[in-house]
């Protein structure tokens, strides 16, 4: 391997360049092996690789005494980190799983049956005559907390109140809701 010989006023992503294009095969070769010839995977290996040695090298470069080497060890740390990625992306999906498509097709594009409507407008009904019988105060509450979505500290501070408060009121108003619903 040559020594990557660079004159002071060389900037580092000239030396980035230079590096990268010296050992540019040797790295693919590596990713590829890591990738068991998988060319696509590989290619996003050396992809994050050269993001992961520039992003260091624009907050530590001077830590960096052999760059060349530094960037096949960036390739190996890439890869163990596309490698947990996948295992944890393994066990979240189910790959195994026989989905019939057209089956949720189906469920997704049906309309609901004139006995389902009128469940749900019940429903709507109740939920409707729950919120209404709320007091101003839990009616804002409910507002801010599941309308707009705010998190607790957003809807303390525009309660006038602490967090801890106001999560004991959202949990008291869901209670009171259930058993309006129930």
């Amino acid at each position: 391997m040559q020594h990557y010989a660079l004159a002071a006023s060389d900037s580092l992503d000239e030396r980035f360049d230079l590096v990268w294009r010296e050992i540019h095969g040797k790295l693919q070769r590596r990713a590829r092996h890591l990738c068991r010839g998988d060319i696509h995977r590989a290619d996003e290996l050396l992809s994050d690789t050269a993001l992961k040695v520039h992003l260091y090298l624009q907050h530590s470069a001077e830590r960096v005494q052999n760059l060349a080497g530094f960037m096949f060890l960036a390739l190996n740390h890439a890869f163990l980190d596309q490698a947990r990625r996948q295992g944890r992306e393994n066990r979240v999906f189910d790959r195994d799983c026989d989905c019939d498509d057209e089956h949720l097709e189906g469920l997704a594009g049906a309309t609901p049956t004139p006995e389902q409507e009128l469940t749900l407008k019940q429903q709507l009904y109740l939920m409707a005559s729950a919120l209404a019988s709320l007091t101003p105060q839990q009616q804002l509450l409910f507002q801010l907390k599941f309308e707009q979505d705010l998190p607790y500290p957003q809807i303390a501070a525009e309660l006038g109140i602490n967090e801890a408060l106001a999560r004991k009121r959202v949990e008291l108003l869901r209670k009171r809701l259930r058993r309006q619903l129930a």
